[in-house]
């Protein structure tokens, strides 16, 4: 299939440290026939994310701090774009190789998965626990289809008329990467894992805000 449009879609709020990075690896991706259009979704930020967006060509749209929602944020990027695919990836994770986008939705293009998550690796300031998570949940080989429905927006893609289907859970705390690959999984949709596309995912946060983030998860894991 030639031609097709990829809409990448990013969250942000003070992205600065690797957004420029981010966007730089984007424009240097190996995408054959395919064209590609940047989005960010930008809730608020304070330092230099929108100079370094604007910079890069990126289109740009808000969502008011009060009523973020990380599905919610997603949704008003996947309105907005015009692609025919949508990939999402975190404002702090950055794409290993120039075939990373190739790769995350050639399972797409193919008519095998609906919904594709790619794997994610640490850098030198990742903690030791978060390696072990990611070894964990991101292993060397692909699953194309899957049986389960885990999945994981910080490296993720979707056809937009599955997502139109469905869109986000605009209500959760979180994983709702999760939630919507459920939804698709129940209703005998595909959902794969591609171990070739691989992005270095940098949290750098403080003890105190993985306990946050973990606790917000844990709510979001009983809804689902």
């Amino acid at each position: 299939m030639s031609n097709v449009l990829i809409s990448i879609i990013i969250r942000t709020f003070n992205e600065e440290k690797y957004l420029n990075e981010l966007l730089s690896a984007i424009n240097t991706q190996d995408c054959g026939n395919y064209k590609t259009e940047v989005i960010i979704v930008d809730s608020g930020s304070t330092d230099k994310t929108i100079e370094i967006a604007t910079q890069h060509n990126s289109r740009i749209t808000y969502i008011d701090k009060n009523e973020f929602t990380f599905g919610k944020s997603l949704n008003i990027g996947c309105d907005l774009a015009d692609g025919d695919i949508l990939v999402f990836i975190s404002g702090h994770c950055i794409p290993s190789s120039g075939s990373w986008l190739k790769s995350l939705v050639k399972p797409i293009i193919q008519g095998d998965c609906d919904y594709t998550y790619g794997c994610q690796v640490g850098r030198e300031t990742t903690k030791f626990s978060e390696h072990r998570v990611f070894e964990k949940y991101f292993p060397n080989n692909s699953s194309i289809h899957q049986d389960g429905f885990y999945c994981n927006n910080a490296n993720a893609a979707i056809a937009k008329n599955t997502w139109a289907q469905y869109r986000f859970n605009e209500v959760l705390t979180g994983l709702e990467d999760i939630y919507l690959a459920k939804e698709i999984h129940n209703n005998d949709g595909k959902v794969g894992y591609v171990a070739e596309s691989i992005v270095y995912h940098i949290h750098n946060e403080t003890w105190s805000q993985v306990k946050t983030r973990y606790e917000r998860e844990s709510i979001a894991l009983q809804e689902i």
